[in-house]
């Protein structure tokens, strides 16, 4: 695998370059930096004229030009190369994640990164390589978001996680709900619960990846019911007004019952209304 690095950043280019090298299991061939969207184009173009083209991208979406988001820019204009890389967007902030997975990235990355996450990103992208896929991005959809149906992802994929250094695959039929606590997550399925490494914006980003990006929010197979939850909508057995004693002030007491394990979960006063309209929607006719 062959990585080209794109950061304004000198310490944050060093930094990814120390994690690559502490990776052998990553089977990474060599590396390069640039500092900007130009030099990176030019890299890219020099590579595939020696037919030695890179694999992939860590790109940084803060990048010196026109545009804020000069990593997103450059993202776009990779469709118009004859041999084009996967991208790994690597941000300080979480809410481009949408906008990059609508890009069909493999993975995205907030700084600072960490060594497992890095691993993980790396071996998503040898995947689409084993697979035949590297040089089709922008045209293909990653093997974990063949489906654009949300119904049919959430019955058929799974979320690809880490815990304390192992990774886990999480069927999304068995996910009940991941919650933020304090500097983790805790993942809840059907089976087991699970503390993790990773924050509930790549996660849920990842999920949005997985299920499809298309129709309302209420609509999606998860859904987000406080700024620290997201629960499977297939979990969500009733939205009730209980005992505010024990709710932050934000949530009025509102909560929804999640099964099985009749868990209560606090639901923040802006979610009550997408809260009822997906329980609404599955109701029976």
């Amino acid at each position: 695998m062959r990585v080209l690095i794109v950061d304004d950043e000198a310490l944050a280019r060093l930094r990814l370059c120390s994690l690559i090298t502490s990776l052998p299991e990553a089977r990474v061939q060599a590396v390069a930096e640039a500092e900007g969207t130009e030099q990176a184009l030019q890299a890219l173009n020099h590579a595939a004229s020696q037919r030695t083209p890179f694999d992939v991208l860590l790109l940084d979406i803060r990048l010196p030009g026109a545009s804020p988001h000069m990593g997103l820019r450059l993202a776009r204009e990779l469709k118009a190369l004859p041999h084009v890389p996967a991208v790994v967007f690597v941000s300080a902030h979480a809410e481009h994640a949408l906008s990059a997975f609508e890009l069909d990235a493999v993975d995205y990355l907030t700084k600072p990164v960490r060594r497992e996450r890095l691993l993980l990103a790396l071996q998503r992208v040898r995947q689409r390589m084993d697979a035949g896929l590297a040089s089709t991005w922008g045209d293909t959809p990653t093997p974990a978001a063949v489906s654009t149906n949300a119904a049919d992802s959430a019955g058929s994929a799974s979320l690809v996680v880490s815990e304390r250094g192992r990774v886990l695959r999480v069927p999304l039929v068995e996910l009940l709900y991941l919650k933020a606590e304090q500097k983790h997550v805790l993942l809840c399925t059907v089976h087991s619960s699970h503390v993790l490494d990773e924050s509930l914006a790549e996660l849920g980003a990842r999920l949005m990846q997985l299920t499809g990006l298309a129709g309302e929010p209420h609509r999606q197979a998860f859904i987000r019911i406080h700024r620290n939850a997201l629960v499977a909508r297939h979990a969500i057995r009733e939205l009730a007004l209980r005992d505010p004693q024990g709710f932050d002030d934000a949530s009025d007491g509102w909560s929804v019952r999640v099964a099985p394990g009749n868990e209560w979960l606090s639901v923040s006063r802006r979610q009550v209304a997408a809260v009822r309209a997906a329980l609404a929607l599955d109701a029976p006719t």
